[in-house]
């Protein structure tokens, strides 16, 4: 029997690596786990990229544009890190932008129920992803990218895997999400994004709003569409037009591209500046919302959102889109500001 080698007093012995050392030496750790987190504050991990005098930061929970500045000066009304988004700020809306009636849909045969989180209006609202952690799957200077698996769930029982990259560039913030359907059916989806926009040092209702669509989406009292109609009076947006005292909280549709194929909204504060906000053509739909009686909100921005689909798609099937097993759908806008 061999015994056992002394241990010479004063001389140091070599660390015996531990397993967890072992196999990490040997196993490479996908891109996913290398940036695996623990939330440290309510809003999740925190990503900041910047290029020039612009400079972003975008939490893990829902992929939140949780601030954004140009030259120190705020683009989106911003919320601490240590908060939770008081009216979706920022935050990624999918697999449904808006409002889904009573939570139920009907999909490929089958009848669907996902939780109604608007009690007051017996809706389920923006989807399932906001309130998720996503993954921070690369970062470099002026760019980030997150990722999340949605799991499968009796009210969405699918398969979606959604990439958003958020890019500083010489046009401002660019925001690409590609959405993937690794199952083996098709999977119903709409896509939709809720930043709050500042008005600067001075009310919002000292500036004024344009907006590129050419008809005013009707609602019930639970604010889910009945039709459309052409825009008129207050809700005729494609030449600028006051806030002075406007509330709105209504969807446009019938986008007017431009030669590019982009629609635009341009948002004008008191001081000259003007943040444009770009959608190409797969936002079908805008949403404006003014948030007079959105608590936390109260006026102090304004939500302009690109929508793939307005209220209810998956109900109605108006411009819901269906993502083939292994298919992939891609959405593009950006800010920009002047």
């Amino acid at each position: 029997m061999r015994a056992a080698p002394s241990i010479l007093p004063g001389r140091r012995q070599p660390a015996k690596p531990s397993a967890d050392a072992l196999v990490a030496s040997l196993v490479e750790r996908p891109a996913w786990a290398r940036y695996r987190h623990r939330m440290s504050t309510l809003s999740g991990h925190q990503s900041t990229i910047s290029r020039g005098e612009h400079a972003a930061t975008i939490a893990s929970v829902g992929a939140a544009l949780r601030v954004y500045t140009v030259s120190g000066a705020d683009v989106v009304v911003p919320f601490a890190e240590d908060d939770i988004a008081p009216a979706f700020h920022g935050m990624v809306l999918a697999p449904w932008p808006n409002r889904l009636r009573d939570g139920q849909y009907t999909f490929a045969g089958k009848d669907l129920q996902v939780p109604v989180s608007e009690p007051a209006l017996g809706t389920a609202l923006h989807g399932l992803v906001s309130w998720m952690d996503w993954n921070v799957t690369s970062h470099t200077e002026d760019t980030v990218t997150l990722a999340l698996a949605l799991p499968a769930s009796p009210g969405y029982p699918f398969r979606l895997d959604l990439e958003v990259t958020y890019a500083l560039g010489d046009e401002g913030l660019t925001i690409t999400t590609v959405a993937r359907n690794d199952g083996d059916e098709a999977l119903p989806y709409g896509l939709g994004f809720h930043p709050w926009f500042s008005p600067g040092d001075a009310p919002l209702d000292a500036c004024s709003l344009q907006l590129d669509a050419q008809s005013i989406v009707t609602v019930d009292d639970r604010l889910l569409p009945t039709g459309a109609s052409p825009v008129s009076g207050e809700f005729d947006l494609r030449a600028a037009r006051s806030l002075d005292g406007q509330p709105y909280d209504h969807a446009w549709v019938d986008p007017i591209h431009d030669a590019d194929g982009r629609s635009w909204a341009r948002l004008t504060r008191a001081d000259g500046t003007s943040i444009a906000i770009w959608a190409d053509s797969g936002a079908t739909a805008w949403q404006v919302c003014t948030g007079d009686a959105v608590p936390g909100v109260l006026r102090a921005g304004v939500a302009i959102e690109p929508m793939t689909c307005i209220a209810d798609a998956f109900r109605t099937g108006d411009d819901l889109i269906t993502i083939a097993p292994g298919g992939e759908h891609t959405l593009a806008w950006g800010i920009q500001v002047g």
